[in-house]
């Protein structure tokens, strides 16, 4: 087992007790809620008349449900079922001294988002929330879990989960992105090369020339991604770029304290002698846009890479899982995703719904205008984020391009309101999975790419190499 890990190290600060059954007790740091997986979990502690551990480390938003247009968000919600969660998750917050971003605060939003931006995620914790992207908050330095119901339950009544511990793959990503290459591209390349299962049984640690040189919201990207891998948690060993991001944040450290915790921060990173399960190394030097050609985030390639063959697949498996993407996503082998049509442009989510992201988009964007025939929606993964936006007046830029502009929420990430793929629509998305029906209609079809990406394919109303822009930056 690796040794001397950041991953080893937090760990064994955390770890409470040996459980019977061989697993760890260990101590959640930082505990996010949202009003999907919340609701049953709070109703267990209820019927015990336990009160909740630790409400100072608790913090709640509402993302997935909420409607992202003005009108939308009036109360009572349209979706009875959205408007039950929202009114069950204020409810809970308030009866147990939980801090809640709520609908009409202007610091709801994806909870990926809002406690990286609010300086919540630091080096050196572990973070538990009952949604899968939870390693988003590894860009930290931190340890981030998707847990379920009933392990929130027990968050909420001991501050605890019981976790086995993971084995280390450390992921060394050498060279520099070229201009119109982003974090996502490396991620997706990272996932192509390992597969989607390929993290099973491990965290990743990410690091390399590549990654050194990312700023913390492509980090942020990379980690949030690492469970399309199969990975249980990602992280990047902290480091000066993850200070100059946290200082000053409302959660973080004050000034008299800032000295004692980047020491300490420092401390735990993994050591130079450390010893992990695997070692991979990626070159990022002439890594070009990847696209999904299929139906999960490994069936993933180069903008200019032919779609592969039958034939060229390692197992029966993978060719099983092939054909039925062939046969989905309309495409054969031989073709390239370069020219693929679209209907639908979907910039936003935990993953690409950062102000960085909308920049980069923004550039495509500038002095262009959306094909006719494409449904452009641009959805900022917080509403600090859309202020942020609105405030550099890159909202204009979007709405004169032709992308409805709107509020803070998971939206057709996972289509659970109105933000929706209709029958055989494509959509070109910044999002995290391409399954089936993930984004609404069953027939429907979504497109991973970078937000500059689905920018371009959003002009031009099918895929497009970014690079061709002259605008594209890093």
């Amino acid at each position: 087992m690796s040794q001397n890990t950041l991953y080893d190290d937090v760990w064994e600060k955390h770890k409470v007790a040996d459980l019977p059954n061989g697993q760890d007790q260990l101590f959640i740091g930082l505990h996010l809620v949202h009003e999907v997986t919340s609701p049953q979990a709070f109703g267990m502690i209820r019927e015990r008349d336990i009160d909740v551990a630790f409400p100072d480390r608790t913090f709640a938003t509402t993302d997935h449900i909420v409607p992202t247009t003005p009108e939308g968000r009036e109360r009572p919600l349209q979706d009875d079922q959205a408007e039950n969660m929202l009114q069950a998750l204020e409810r809970n917050t308030s009866e147990n001294g939980i801090t809640f971003f709520g609908l009409d605060g202007d610091k709801q939003g994806i909870t990926h988002v809002v406690a990286p931006e609010l300086g919540l995620s630091q080096p050196g914790m572990t973070v538990a929330c009952g949604d899968s992207h939870t390693a988003t908050h590894g860009a930290f330095g931190s340890i981030g879990v998707g847990i379920g119901t009933t392990q929130i339950r027990d968050v909420l009544a001991t501050g605890c989960i019981a976790a086995e511990k993971q084995k280390v793959r450390r992921i060394d990503v050498s060279g520099s992105l070229a201009p119109g290459v982003y974090a996502k591209d490396v991620i997706l390349k990272i996932i192509k090369d390992l597969g989607v299962d390929g993290g099973v049984g491990h965290v990743y640690e990410y690091g390399g020339e590549a990654i050194r040189d990312l700023d913390m919201e492509g980090r942020l990207a990379i980690c949030n991604m690492s469970i399309e891998g199969g990975a249980r948690a990602g992280y990047v060993n902290p480091d000066q770029t993850t200070y100059d991001y946290l200082k000053g944040r409302e959660y973080a450290p004050d000034d008299d304290e800032w000295d004692e915790y980047v020491e300490y921060w420092d401390s735990i990173r993994s050591d130079e002698d450390a010893e992990y399960d695997d070692v991979v190394e990626i070159d990022a030097n002439g890594l070009a846009p990847m696209v999904t050609w299929g139906i999960n985030p490994g069936q993933v390639g180069t903008i200019d890479e032919e779609i592969p063959s039958l034939d060229s697949l390692p197992d029966d498996t993978a060719r099983k899982a092939a054909q039925k993407a062939f046969d989905h996503m309309e495409v054969e082998p031989g073709q390239t995703m370069e020219g693929y049509d679209v209907d639908v442009a979907f910039l936003g989510t935990c993953t690409n719904g950062r102000l960085s992201d909308f920049r980069e988009a923004a550039r495509i964007l500038d002095g262009r205008t959306v094909d006719d025939d494409v449904w452009a929606l641009a959805v900022p993964g917080s509403e600090s984020v859309r202020q942020q936006c609105e405030a550099e007046d890159l909202d204009e830029v979007f709405r004169e391009a032709g992308f409805e502009w709107r509020r803070a929420g998971c939206s057709m990430c996972l289509a659970m309101n109105d933000d929706a793929l209709g029958a055989g629509e494509v959509c070109a998305s910044s999002s995290n999975r391409n399954f089936i029906g993930r984004q609404g209609d069953k027939d429907g079809r979504t497109v991973l790419m970078s937000p500059a990406m689905v920018a371009a394919a959003a002009v031009e109303g099918e895929v497009t190499d970014v690079r061709d822009y002259p605008e594209v930056g890093n």
